[in-house]
């Protein structure tokens, strides 16, 4: 019945009240855990998890006992896995889970805020400290129908925090500027605090900023945004420029965000969470250099934005020497349906079905072809799940992780 309800075009709006009670229940419940918090609320398209996760382990390494909560786990010093498929979880989780934080001993917590959640006001009575925009991009418009209300839901965040970090490369950030009580600004080209001296390598990025000298472990030009973007929380908190050097540096990884899978295997695989035009670019961009083939897996989920499906396609052909079509969440929605939209966009840019583009509409089939096809040299991504560790089908979800499926099959290969 509910699936059939969030059909109707006025459904999102008419159940607005009902999010706000549940939302007030929720912290009444709790005692509104987040006001014994200094939170900072990060949000944009992309980039979120790993800036959370950069600001989480550089003020732990700082000696700051910090909460996290991110699409892919949650905790203070021992992370639990996010196995919902959601950023930010519905207003009961997360007023608990932040009652849990605190309770644990917190001072910080480092909190992913999507654009449903401040439309669905999942985080009233959180007071922010800090608020951090990565980025928009074209996402997410099955819910809020156009970019100027996905930009809109998004101001939330800024209109509440006491101070805003904004990315002055990014155009939405002259709207946040008028929303945001106080703020500053970054970027690569523009921006009050500027990248300088940047060294991007297939292991990290190296830059300046200002006197603080930044190094990261995960590559990619997007990393320096959000190196950056975590800086500055470092900064406006107090930090020493080394402290804010040693914390970001002291990330490894972050789970399903440009992850290596090496078995060993003459041939690079990649996992990657990215689900959007904009994400995809950015990986592809990260690879460019890449001397041999590019194979690419990828997906789309059911029940959202259909129309982003042929522009991922024809992204993924752009991009790659062969496009692997396959399943995501599907949900209730036919996978030959979605399918369908990503290989109308590929074609385009044509490539040809069974020659360089293919369809394999169960998710493990799908990595195990790309495998048994990649050569020496050549690179394989497996891109739109990530961390995950389900698939949402017809009949609910099923256990299914794109690392450990990747680990098994190389292993086997090996």
């Amino acid at each position: 019945m509910k699936q059939l309800l969030e059909k109707l075009p006025f459904y999102n709006q008419a159940v607005l009240p009902y999010h706000f009670a549940q939302s007030a229940i929720a912290g009444v419940k709790y005692h509104f855990p987040g006001k014994n918090l200094r939170v900072i609320g990060i949000t944009g398209t992309n980039g979120k998890t790993t800036t959370a996760f950069m600001v989480w382990q550089m003020l732990n390494h700082a000696g700051f006992k910090t909460g996290l909560m991110t699409t892919v786990a949650w905790g203070v010093n021992k992370l639990k896995p996010e196995l919902g498929h959601m950023t930010t979880v519905d207003a009961f989780t997360l007023n608990s889970r932040i009652a849990d934080i605190k309770n644990q001993g917190a001072e910080f917590l480092v909190l992913e805020v999507t654009s449903h959640a401040l439309a669905q006001f999942r985080t009233l009575g959180i007071p922010i400290e800090i608020a951090v925009f990565t980025n928009l991009t074209h996402d997410h418009l099955d819910y809020h129908k156009t970019l100027t209300k996905y930009r809109a839901a998004k101001g939330k965040l800024f209109k509440k925090a006491k101070f805003s970090i904004l990315n002055a490369d990014d155009s939405a950030t002259k709207y946040y500027q008028t929303l945001a009580q106080e703020y500053t600004t970054y970027g690569i080209k523009s921006g009050q605090n500027r990248a300088e001296s940047l060294k991007l390598t297939v292991n990290g990025v190296k830059y300046s900023l200002g006197d603080i000298n930044i190094e990261t472990k995960i590559p990619g030009e997007f990393n320096v945004y959000n190196s950056m973007a975590a800086a500055l929380v470092g900064q406006k908190l107090g930090l020493t420029p080394k402290q804010i050097h040693d914390g970001i540096k002291s990330l490894e990884a972050v789970e399903g965000r440009m992850n290596i899978i090496d078995e060993g295997q003459p041939f690079t695989v990649i996992v990657d969470y990215a689900h959007a035009p904009d994400a995809l670019e950015k990986v592809f961009d990260s690879v460019k250099d890449h001397k041999g083939r590019i194979i690419s897996v990828h997906g789309g989920a059911g029940r959202r934005d259909s129309s982003t499906r042929p522009i991922r396609g024809a992204i993924l052909a752009q991009h790659s020497d062969i496009v692997i079509i396959t399943e995501d969440d599907s949900r209730d929605e036919d996978p030959e349906a979605i399918a369908a939209g990503f290989i109308k966009g590929a074609e385009k840019h044509g490539k040809v079905i069974d020659k360089d583009l293919f369809k394999e509409l169960d998710r493990g089939k799908a990595i195990a072809l790309a495998i048994k096809m990649a050569k020496k040299g050549d690179l394989v991504l497996i891109l739109g799940k990530g961390h995950e560790k389900t698939i949402l089908r017809a009949d609910g979800p099923h256990d299914f992780e794109d690392i450990k499926v990747a680990q098994k099959l190389l292993k086997a290969r090996s």
